[in-house]
């Protein structure tokens, strides 16, 4: 038998059975599978998951690497505690489009930053808006960064955004930033911009839970197992224009006036043992924001929804407790 918290979150004993008894048999009663059109026309998968009695609408936007369906076990609480959900693959990831020129489903691929951004903005105007207001967000890593930059251009939109490690700057595989955005330039300006980065190899199975950005085991072998048997989940490495890009989004982000602009609560949480990300351009982005507040949590990875019970349960709850701010 399986166990579940007050807060609808697993047991990491009993995972596995969990998430394929309780979890994914409840979302599949409530998904509603959209196709919208992103930038381009691009076609990308669309969750919405409808809520009883919802007091408003949370998005769910997913990092880089990653897609909807590994944060099952997060839309299942956001269900369960009053919240609508809308969720997507974002381009390059899980069912979503993917440039036809690159075969290898495990790189991936943008053009442009900016090209996430439009694809929310279109899923917003397509779906969100008809969902129950007031809306929030809760975005991972990357999908921190598309958040952000949403809501500065659109600050009448969400009325929270909740950020799990936000990628506000990348770190640089032991380099320094610049070297890394002028060699990733010039290898697009070569004509490399959809090969694969030299330092990342293609997916070849199972992966590490010891150098994972997990604290969780079975949290982790859930997801490997998914990405193992799905070659749609399988990403695991950038191109030479992606590195490009998430370089570049630190100075948009950070430029005069930017962080300003949004005028809805923003809360980062922070990983205190993060090495995908800087914790330092996080908390520069808070100490201008309106109404931004930054938290550090011990004990975790990058992914610190993905932790151990004991760290996740604390975490989780007070996340549910921010967001709640936006329903009222």
């Amino acid at each position: 038998m399986y166990s579940i918290n007050p807060d609808f979150l697993l047991s990491e004993h009993d995972f596995a059975l969990g998430m394929d008894e309780a979890v994914l048999p409840y979302l599949a009663k409530r998904a509603s599978r959209l196709t919208v059109k992103g930038k381009g026309g691009a076609p990308l998968r669309v969750y919405r998951y409808d809520a009883d009695a919802p007091k408003g609408t949370c998005v769910v936007l997913h990092g880089f690497t990653e897609a909807a369906k590994k944060f099952s076990e997060i839309i299942y609480s956001l269900l369960n505690n009053g919240f609508s959900v809308l969720a997507f693959d974002q381009r390059g990831h899980g069912e979503s489009w993917r440039d036809p020129a690159i075969s290898d489903k495990s790189l991936t691929h943008i053009d442009r930053f900016g090209d996430y951004v439009a694809d929310l903005e279109n899923i917003v105007d397509e779906c969100l808006r008809s969902m129950p207001a007031p809306y929030s967000v809760f975005a991972h890593s990357m999908g921190g960064a598309v958040a952000l930059l949403y809501a500065q251009a659109h600050p009448d939109v969400f009325s929270a955004l909740a950020l799990c490690a936000p990628m506000i700057a990348p770190r640089s595989a032991g380099m320094p930033a610049w070297v890394v955005k002028n060699m990733s330039a010039a290898a697009c300006l070569l004509g490399k911009g959809k090969k694969r980065i030299f330092v990342s190899k293609p997916y070849h199975g199972h992966e590490n839970y010891e150098t994972s950005c997990c604290t969780c085991e079975p949290r982790f072998s859930w997801w490997d197992e998914h990405k193992f048997t799905n070659p749609l989940y399988s990403n695991n490495g950038p191109t030479y224009a992606w590195v490009r890009e998430a370089m570049g989004v630190t100075k948009k982000l950070l430029k005069k006036g930017a962080p300003e602009k949004i005028t809805c609560p923003v809360t980062i949480w922070q990983a205190d043992n993060d090495w995908e990300v800087k914790p330092e351009p996080q908390e520069r982005f808070i100490a201008r924001s309106q109404l931004g507040k930054l938290f550090k949590v011990k004990c975790t990875r990058h992914e610190i929804y993905r932790s151990s019970d004991e760290t996740l349960y604390k975490w989780w709850h007070d996340v549910l407790c921010f967001l709640r701010t936006a329903q009222k």
